[in-house]
């Protein structure tokens, strides 16, 4: 029973978190090409207030995978495991990585185009699909 709702917990904050990963940078897409001073202050405090509030989601998914982690495995992982872990770490520091762009829009320092964003807009996606492969197919 506690595994159960450990697992529905760390599946609800995930879907949260990763919703917050994939609208983000999407914002960061509108802020590149936005030349009117109100709809930029709009973007910007839309994308600091998602970013702040996946970074908590983003910690509760982390902790109930980790307790997800110790009621299946303790510290005997299977190898699939391993890999999906690392990239979860890669999705953390994609998330990170957020946060000094958008900075960087803040203090209207940014040079990158709305097109380097929309390719960095679909990292997230790559990423969660290998996840999700690994999780349901437990290839090794």
């Amino acid at each position: 029973m506690l595994y159960n709702v450990v697992k529905a917990l760390h599946i609800f904050f995930v879907i949260a978190w990763m919703a917050g990963v994939f609208y983000l940078p999407r914002i960061f897409v509108n802020l590149a090409m936005e030349t009117d001073r109100a709809a930029t202050a709009r973007l910007l405090l839309m994308a600091r207030k998602l970013y702040r509030f996946s970074m908590w989601l983003s910690v509760f998914a982390v902790l109930f995978g980790a307790t997800l982690i110790y009621l299946a495995y303790g510290w005997h992982m299977p190898h699939w495991l391993h890999a999906k872990l690392a990239l979860v770490a890669l999705v953390i520091g994609y998330h990170h990585m957020c946060g000094p762009i958008l900075r960087k829009f803040e203090r209207g320092e940014n040079t990158r185009s709305h097109k380097w964003f929309r390719v960095f807009n679909e990292l997230p996606v790559f990423a969660m699909l290998a996840i999700v492969v690994l999780v349901v197919v437990k290839p090794f």
